[in-house]
């Protein structure tokens, strides 16, 4: 009768140790789905754009002309730059990811447009069905509850390698 009871005891402890894994796995999956991978390709490389226009990045006003656009190593591609060719002109942004309704067809930068105003918002590489969002600066906000918005969309491409810098 002992080694009965030894054994269901053997038997419980097999059963309570299979019921703790469960919870643990659908822990994992609810994780997984919560937290989705960055492997989305926001912005690979450097990217390159002629913006015909001033505008605004983040907090920032920028005159037209050549621009260098490139996420920032180590920075889990929440961090962009955006410099001239000469480095006279740089800026940072805090980017998130942004969904596109289909595989961009070509490489863009998307501007939303109040009036004379421009504020960058979002990057998408050609051949990918995410990009990036700039976060809505303060001034951008209080604009936009102000004036009618329209888009403006700029091509961009990837840039050549520079060499002899």
């Amino acid at each position: 009768m002992f080694i009965k009871k030894s054994d269901k005891a053997y038997v419980g402890r097999e059963g309570t140790r299979k019921h703790h894994l469960a919870p643990v796995f659908i822990a994992l999956i609810f994780v997984a789905m919560i937290y989705p991978q960055q492997t989305h390709a926001q912005l690979i490389g450097t990217m390159e754009a002629d913006i015909p226009f001033q505008f605004h990045a983040g907090n920032t006003k920028l005159p037209a002309g050549k621009y260098f656009i490139r996420m920032m190593d180590d920075s889990n591609l929440t961090l962009i730059e955006i410099s001239r060719p000469d480095g006279s002109v740089a800026v940072l942004l805090q980017v998130r990811q942004a969904d596109a309704n289909s595989v961009a067809p070509k490489s863009e930068l998307v501007f939303n447009r109040y009036g004379d105003q421009y504020f960058l918002e979002k990057l998408f590489d050609e051949g990918e069905s995410s990009g990036s969002q700039v976060a809505e600066s303060s001034y951008e906000k209080r604009l936009g509850r102000a004036a009618a918005e329209a888009q403006e969309h700029v091509p961009a491409h990837r840039a050549q390698p520079q060499s002899g810098n």
